[in-house]
């Protein structure tokens, strides 16, 4: 299946622009029989494209931003690859349940299989990589970076609308589970 999602985006990096592609036989009314979906893109200064970053020294204007999801039946597979981010350092992403805004706040909390009644939720019960999807990755001396989250559902009338990345990697604590700090840029995503 990687393959598969990283020949989707390789393509879709080649062609340079903002591209949402399903797999063949799929349509936009089909159910979520393995259904694939990816979306590359750059990140501007402002929120009214597809990607945004809030801190440019972190997440450069122009920098690329690629998510490919997979859903079937049962499961979720979600990918994030990055390219132009500041070079080796780590830095954490999840879903979000709302599209990318002005602010990084316009994204709201982590999407959650299971919601938490507590929200922002840091309870590692529910905040954690099995209930939410977690990307954290790091870069290289390209700035370049990759995540996969593998997770053993699939999404009902709620979906995530964007993929929001966080200035560290994700907290596992208890009473910090799910923190990632600052919101630094945000990639919206039709999952």
């Amino acid at each position: 299946m990687r393959s598969r999602i990283i020949a989707v985006l390789t393509t879709l990096v080649t062609a340079a622009t903002m591209t949402v592609a399903t797999a063949p036989g799929a349509s936009a009314a089909s159910t979520d029989d393995n259904r694939l979906t990816a979306v590359v893109t750059t990140f501007q200064d402002h929120h009214h494209g597809k990607a945004v970053t809030y801190d440019a020294r972190l997440v450069p204007v122009g920098a690329l931003a690629g998510v490919a999801v997979r859903r079937s039946k049962s499961d979720t597979v979600t990918e994030l690859e990055v390219y132009g981010l500041s070079p080796h350092r780590a830095y954490g992403a999840h879903a979000h349940v709302k599209p990318c805004g002005p602010t990084g706040a316009a994204a709201g909390s982590h999407y959650q299989h299971v919601q938490d009644p507590k929200q922002p939720s840091t309870d590692p019960a529910y905040a954690n990589a099995e209930n939410e999807i977690w990307l954290d990755f790091r870069t290289d001396s390209y700035g370049a970076g990759s995540a996969k989250s593998e997770v053993s559902w699939t999404f009902d009338e709620r979906r995530p609308a964007s993929v929001v990345i966080h200035e560290r990697t994700t907290s596992t604590s208890e009473g910090e589970a799910g923190t990632a700090g600052n919101r630094l840029a945000c990639i919206n995503v039709p999952f």
